[in-house]
C-alpha cells in the first residue's frame, strides 16, 4: 500500500561552530539575513530585576504560576530579554508591546515585518530575528540529562540513530543537534509540537519526507532549510525558515 501524506523537503547544513558578536546590531535585519541573540541565564542573572519590569501583567501572572524557582528564573529573564530586544528593534517602550499569538501558541506581532521565536533550555536563551520571514530557533544544553542511546529510537529514523551510534563519543551531540533541527522546523511552521518526530528525517543535507500530521501538514511550508550552531563547547542551537537565508549573524551577551 502506498504511503500518504504531504511532501516535504529539509535542507540541512553540516553544523558549524560560531563565537556571538559582542558588538550590537546596527537595525533590524535586513531581507534575506537572520538575527541571533544567544546567552545564558547566569551572564542575564544580574539584570534580573530590570528585565522583569518589561513584563506585561498576563507575564507576570505567568511567571508566579512556576513552581519551581529555577523555571520561573527562566521564564522571568528569557521573556524580559525578549522584549527589550523588540523594544530596540522596533525603536518602542518595550513593557508596551503587544503580542498576539497563533493557534498554537506562537507568539508574533500584529500589523509588523519583524518575526521572532523564542528558545530556552535549562541554563540558556536563544531568539531569533528577521524581516518578512518566518523562522524557528532551538536551543539546547550539552549538559542536558539524556539517555540518547534509550530515548533514539523513538524520536529519529533508522538512519538517523546509526548516525548518532556511529558518532561514538561524539553521539550525545549528534543527538541533539537532530532533535534541535527538528523541533526549529516544527516552531518555524508555527505547530511548535508533535508527537512522530521520526517522520522528520534531518541527517542528510537534502531530505525529502511524506507528513501525515493533519494540522502539521496544513500549516508546515514545502520546504525548510535548516542550519546548526555550536555555541561554545556547551550549546546547540538550530534555525530552521522556509527559505534559504543569505546570512545568519550571532550576537551575545
Amino acid at each position: 500500500m502506498a504511503s500518504s501524506g504531504r511532501s516535504l523537503v529539509l535542507h540541512c547544513a553540516d553544523a558549524v561552530v560560531l563565537r556571538p558578536s559582542e558588538a550590537p546590531p546596527p537595525e533590524a535585519p535586513a531581507p534575506g539575513t537572520v538575527h541571533v541573540w544567544f546567552s545564558t541565564l547566569e551572564a542575564l542573572g544580574t539584570r534580573r530585576d530590570e528585565l522583569e519590569q518589561l513584563l506585561d501583567p498576563v507575564e507576570q501572572e505567568r511567571a508566579q504560576r512556576f513552581r519551581f524557582d529555577h523555571d520561573r528564573e527562566r521564564f522571568v529573564l528569557g521573556h524580559g530579554w525578549l522584549r527589550e530586544l523588540l523594544g530596540r528593534y522596533l525603536e518602542r517602550d518595550a513593557g508596551l508591546i503587544r503580542l498576539a499569538r497563533g493557534p498554537y501558541g506562537k507568539p508574533y506581532l500584529e500589523r509588523k515585518t519583524l518575526r521572532f521565536n523564542f528558545s530556552d533550555t535549562k541554563d540558556a536563551i536563544a531568539i531569533a530575528f528577521a524581516t518578512e520571514l518566518e523562522v524557528g530557533v532551538d536551543v539546547e544544553t550539552i549538559a542536558r540529562a539524556v539517555d540518547h542511546q534509550a530515548v533514539s529510537g523513538h524520536y529519529f529514523t533508522d538512519a538517523e540513530t546509526e548516525a548518532i551510534a556511529a558518532a561514538g563519543e561524539h553521539a550525545k551531540r549528534r543527538f541533539l543537534e537532530f532533535w534541535t533541527r527538528k523541533e526549529a522546523v516544527l516552531k518555524a511552521s508555527g505547530v511548535g509540537i508533535m508527537e512522530d518526530l521520526r517522520a522528520l528525517r534531518v541527517d542528510r543535507p537534502r531530505n525529502a519526507v511524506l507528513i501525515a500530521h493533519e494540522v502539521f501538514q496544513q500549516m508546515a511550508a514545502p520546504e525548510y532549510h535548516v542550519r546548526t550552531y555550536h555555541i561554545g563547547e556547551g550549546h546547540i542551537v538550530s534555525l530552521a525558515s522556509p527559505e534559504a537565508v543569505a546570512e545568519v549573524r550571532v550576537w551575545g551577551v
